[in-house]
């Protein structure tokens, strides 16, 4: 059997370093290609006046086989990034891109160990924690007439639900600079994202000069799990986006927006017995 050739990445960290070094300038020179306008103008001290969205996260979630002080970590991470990104205004044609203001998360900078997630394996990494951000970010803006315009979902389900608020699978997964979360602003008014924290919460808003006339809704369909014939367990369900009119208080708009099938990684012991589906 033909031994499988090692990538350049997997070379030591020197070799991983260059191999990010280079996916980074990719980026920069495909953002700079296709003429990107990003958001970069920053107000802390004026906040717009109407919240079109605003949410709250816990911090520190126990979690099966984590150690706690991973997390306890990750706070002094997203107290760093949201610096970088509380107060952002995105202006009409603008685009907000998470690594283009928060930067490369280094230690140099600050940043500790955090529990992070590559090829759907949980490890500790410097700059650890921050998809909380981004999914808190991504969360808004799946309430709001904003337009994702690049998102990486997790592809498997990595932890048991753990008193979860929202549906599966609308977060998104980041990783310096190859995979970005960002949105575009493709309305008429100007917004501006508010994020902080104390020790319990993360805090979110995006805020705009105008009302909304419309009001979001995310719900999750058809959620179970399934035995399939490999053997493995997956867990399915369907996420929509209704968009109500806030007069008539009618639905506008139902759609789909992600359709889960996730392999369950996780002891099987821990999925629920009443969400099986034979």
């Amino acid at each position: 059997m033909e031994k499988k050739r090692k990538l350049f990445c997997e070379y030591g960290k020197t070799a991983y370093k260059i191999s990010l070094f280079k996916e980074a300038k990719k980026k920069d020179l495909i953002d700079l290609k296709n003429r990107k306008k990003f958001a970069k103008k920053k107000s802390n001290k004026e906040t717009f006046e109407y919240i079109w969205k605003g949410d709250t996260k816990v911090l520190l979630r126990k979690l099966n086989g984590v150690d706690m002080q991973l997390q306890k970590n990750k706070i002094k991470n997203l107290q760093l990034a949201s610096k970088k990104i509380d107060g952002i205004i995105v202006n009409p044609g603008e685009e907000f891109s998470f690594w283009n203001l928060v930067g490369n998360a280094t230690k140099r900078k600050g940043y500790l160990e955090g529990l992070v997630i590559s090829n759907s394996q949980m490890k500790k990494g410097v700059g650890g924690g921050l998809c909380q951000m981004a999914n808190m970010i991504h969360w808004l803006v799946l309430h709001t007439p904003l337009t994702v315009t690049e998102l990486h979902h997790h592809s498997d389900a990595l932890f048991p639900d753990v008193k979860r608020r929202v549906p599966f699978g609308t977060g998104t997964s980041i990783s310096y600079k190859a995979l970005d979360y960002r949105f575009k602003n493709t309305t008429e008014y100007p917004i501006q994202i508010r994020v902080w924290l104390d020790e319990t919460f993360l805090y979110g808003e995006i805020r705009s000069t105008v009302k909304l006339n419309n009001k979001y809704k995310i719900v999750e369909e058809d959620n179970h799990y399934a035995k399939e014939e490999d053997g493995i367990f997956y867990r399915n369900s369907k996420v929509y986006r209704i968009i109500i009119d806030k007069k008539t208080n009618k639905e506008i708009k139902k759609e789909l927006i992600l359709n889960n099938h996730s392999k369950v990684m996780y002891d099987y012991d821990l999925i629920p017995k009443e969400e099986i589906k034979v």
